[in-house]
């Protein structure tokens, strides 16, 4: 006991000069998000049967900020993004060279998914924000199932390309990151990871690992996964309890775009690592129930 206790205290401290609260993914403080004050600004519940373009855009092969139809270990294309039974639903599915074909010389066979982002959803109707700076932000959702995906809700802007040692013009803020789905069932399956990342993705890049938390059976079950964006810190909630918060790299200072995706391990378009993607069978999906924007 007096050596569980002497870890728990290192691991304080260790947390403290990193300037953030891991709360050992249990938050033994059991802090709630407290939203008196806040009030719902945005959402979507994802009704109806197809994607609302007034507040999303699905054109995968738009340079938004910086990426087209490649993406990763895989392919980025509309047809795997669909809404029905109040949800959004973005699929993962191999293509063949045949169908590859057809969506356009930038595709080929491999692995395909896809992506929505409120950047630039719809230039001529200006009735909703594309960005959004501060606030409240939560999901619910039931992850990918799969060896290789990478599902993601996230924030980005085109600052978070300025190297200038500092993230308070931009910094790609990961709200939940399901990267470690293992099939032999080891504990790692069910982790999420929560990450910044600023200066850029070249020789200047920052990242911080803010930590790898734990939500109930993530990948048969809706979980909730929310962030608090203040002047000061990054406050991370995991179904309304506090998991997380950070300061570091400063925070952004500049309005960001929401974005919910899939992701396929590997480069170039071609699925690596994580896993052995081929083992993959059904047809497994990201849903998402609603996104929801909170502001005072």
């Amino acid at each position: 006991m007096k050596f569980l206790n002497f870890f728990i205290s290192v691991i304080v401290t260790i947390s403290t000069i990193l300037g953030v609260d891991i709360g050992y993914g249990r938050n033994p403080k059991k802090r709630t998000i407290d939203l008196s004050g806040y009030k719902q600004v945005w959402s979507d519940e994802f009704d109806g049967d197809s994607l609302n373009t007034d507040k999303w855009n699905d054109n995968q092969n738009v340079d938004t900020i910086h990426w087209g139809a490649v993406r990763k270990g895989g392919f980025w294309h509309k047809d795997l993004i669909s809404v029905s039974d109040g949800a959004l639903h973005i699929g993962v599915r191999y293509v063949d060279e045949k169908q590859a074909a057809e969506y356009g010389d930038d595709y080929k066979a491999g692995w395909y998914t896809g992506y929505v982002t409120t950047y630039n959803s719809n230039p001529d109707n200006k009735s909703e924000p594309d960005t959004f700076l501060r606030g409240y932000y939560e999901t619910r959702c039931i992850l990918p199932e799969g060896e290789g995906f990478w599902s993601a809700f996230w924030f980005m802007n085109k600052g978070v390309y300025n190297a200038d040692s500092s993230g308070k013009d931009g910094t790609e803020i990961d709200v939940f990151e399901s990267l470690n789905y293992r099939r032999d069932g080891k504990k790692t399956s069910d982790l999420v990871s929560i990450n910044l990342h600023w200066d850029g993705y070249d020789e200047d890049h920052k990242h911080f690992h803010v930590g790898d938390f734990y939500p109930e059976n993530p990948y048969k079950e809706f979980n909730t996964y929310g962030v608090e964006w203040t002047e000061d810190e990054y406050i991370f909630y995991i179904n309304g309890h506090e998991c997380a918060r950070t300061d570091k790299g400063g925070v952004s200072e500049n309005p960001e775009c929401m974005l919910l995706s899939v992701e396929i391990a590997g480069d170039n378009g071609i699925a690596s690592g994580r896993g052995d993607i081929n083992l993959n069978t059904g047809n497994p999906e990201f849903i998402v129930d609603y996104v929801r924007v909170y502001q005072k």
